[in-house]
């Protein structure tokens, strides 16, 4: 079975590929492609392995061979899924590799929020501590977590492990009712978030989940709230939440994620970096740790293991 990786450098140089090539009679790795390449280097490949490089209609149909499409991540958003299902072309992806690397990471911006680290970072850089009239500084009221309520949106395998994390130090963790299941009987984020010291964002984006956290929910949360984000951009108003950091009605906002990434066209909420506020902006980068990324690799090489369609 010839496989073909067109964005191994999504998985960073320290993965080892191993357990894939065990698993094929050939394989060709690609560090970057782009569109005008992909039809090229997967002519002749029964199975192409990417990670975010896009098999749409046309590129499909010039690939009479192919006969398999590994997805190194768990969104198939790339890939022209009814037109693969048209041409019995089999769509595989990994889930659940990234479970502790991500909620550590929320945790990580939980803290540093709770500690207003980015103020005290940006006032020890400033030389304030040095004017200090005594040994410390505490120009910015601190959160302490243990016996705080975090509301998370998100009760999969990501929610959850925040959950556990988030009661190690001591919190009360509540989840909210999931977007657009009217069955489901846990309150809504409208509901909750106005007892809410903090909250944790772990649901897909979907129509029902589009700015779910917007002008109208900040109006209704409690002063000094944290908020982190580290599911996808657009499920929180961006703009709306970046007015309420600047008002103070939010004690501290924290993303690792925007509407569109990477930022060619920069963003508010990097500027706003520039700003004396309890804001933190991480590149996407929660999922990142060596042993998730090496996951996906096991888990690619378990899905080249199945039988094909015929």
């Amino acid at each position: 079975m010839h496989a073909v990786i067109l964005d191994a450098d999504s998985l960073g140089h320290d993965i080892d590929l191993a357990p894939i090539e065990a698993r094929v009679s050939r394989l060709d790795v690609h560090a970057r492609t782009p569109p005008d390449r992909v039809v090229g280097r997967l002519a002749g490949a029964q199975v192409a392995i990417v990670n975010k490089v896009v098999l749409d209609a046309s590129a499909l149909a010039a690939l009479p061979e192919l006969r398999l499409i590994c997805v190194l991540a768990t969104g198939t958003n790339n890939i022209d899924m009814v037109e693969a299902e048209r041409r019995g072309i089999e769509v595989r992806n990994v889930t659940a590799y990234g479970t502790a690397s991500v909620a550590q990471h929320t945790l990580m911006l939980l803290l540093a929020l709770a500690g207003r680290l980015p103020r005290y970072q940006r006032d020890v850089a400033d030389g304030r501590w040095g004017e200090s009239p005594f040994f410390c500084l505490m120009d910015h009221r601190t959160l302490q977590l243990d016996g705080k309520r975090l509301v998370i949106v998100g009760r999969g395998e990501l929610g959850a492990g925040v959950g556990r994390l988030a009661e190690a130090f001591g919190m009360t963790v509540d989840y909210a009712a999931r977007p657009g299941a009217e069955e489901d009987p846990r309150p809504t984020l409208a509901r909750a978030a106005g007892d809410a010291d903090a909250i944790s964002l772990h649901c897909p984006l979907t129509p029902a989940t589009r700015h779910l956290v917007d002008d109208a929910l900040l109006s209704r949360v409690k002063p000094g709230a944290l908020l982190v984000n580290c599911a996808r951009g657009g499920i929180i108003d961006e703009l709306a939440a970046l007015a309420a950091l600047r008002s103070g009605r939010l004690g501290g906002l924290a993303v690792d994620v925007l509407p569109e990434e990477p930022p060619r066209d920069g963003h508010p909420l990097i500027d706003a970096l520039q700003e004396p506020l309890n804001l933190i902006v991480t590149p996407h980068n929660a999922w990142i740790s060596p042993e998730a990324r090496q996951r996906i690799v096991e888990l690619t090489a378990e899905n080249l293991e199945g039988p094909l369609r015929a």
